[in-house]
């Protein structure tokens, strides 16, 4: 159930079926010349639709800001600090709460290590606080079994890589504008580099060369049952 399509009155019926909401967090973020900004939000807002029609669970507004580090100085991001997404996560879910939801499915389209940290930090911290919620915190790409990296013919392909065009290109071939070269980050790790495009100019991590619309088809139904499956064992889980 898409909540923002449902009248007061249509959440509450819908609480006699489910006290479960998913959640879908993206960002606004470069992805090479060749992706749009939206991706994360993009990919992992179309995992949850599909998601949505096959179960009865509360689905929300995705939210399309995220914690940015490796591109934070790339043109077009715009990044929130790990504290907001913190404080937004905990308001989102203290409301749900006090509105009768008591399963919570915060999954994000973005895999960044600072980003799904604060995810989890938040989720730790409400666990503690209210009694009787269950929270799942966690990137998409972290429950995906390994066959679905395994549609990639680059290795160690990531962000804006041969997957990722290739799921924006299951979604709509129009928001692919061409390929970006192929690139991989240099960071000096455990540095942290001040100037982070010039260890990473691209904004590609991957070939996106190698990517296709019907990898991208096969990899949408992996990430629909991965999701799947976490949210029927959320819905049975006791505490």
């Amino acid at each position: 159930m898409l909540i923002e399509g449902l009248t007061m009155e249509e959440f509450e019926r819908g609480l006699e079926k489910t006290r479960t909401l998913v959640v879908p967090f993206g960002t606004v973020e470069a992805h090479g010349v060749h992706l749009p900004l939206g991706t994360d939000t993009l990919i992992i807002q179309e995992v949850v639709r599909r998601v949505s029609e096959r179960t009865t669970v509360f689905v929300a507004p995705p939210v399309h800001y995220g914690q940015c580090t490796s591109t934070v100085q790339h043109p077009g991001t715009i990044s929130i600090s790990a504290e907001t997404l913190r404080r937004i996560i905990t308001d989102i879910v203290r409301d749900g709460f006090r509105k009768g939801l008591r399963r919570f499915v915060l999954v994000s389209g973005h895999g960044g290590g600072i980003h799904t940290s604060a995810m989890r930090e938040a989720a730790e911290l409400l666990t503690e606080e209210l009694k009787g919620v269950v929270i799942a915190a966690f990137a998409i790409y972290d429950i995906l079994p390994p066959e679905a990296m395994d549609l990639a013919d680059t290795k160690n392909d990531s962000h804006a890589g041969e997957l990722e065009t290739s799921l924006i290109l299951s979604l709509s071939e129009e928001l692919v504008k061409g390929r970006g070269r192929e690139g991989y980050p240099d960071l000096p790790k455990p540095i942290v580099a001040a100037d982070k495009r010039r260890y990473w100019p691209g904004a590609v991590w991957g070939n996106p060369a190698k990517a296709s619309k019907s990898k991208g088809d096969r990899l949408f139904d992996i990430m629909e049952k991965s999701l799947l499956d976490l949210v029927r064992r959320i819905e049975e889980f006791g505490g």
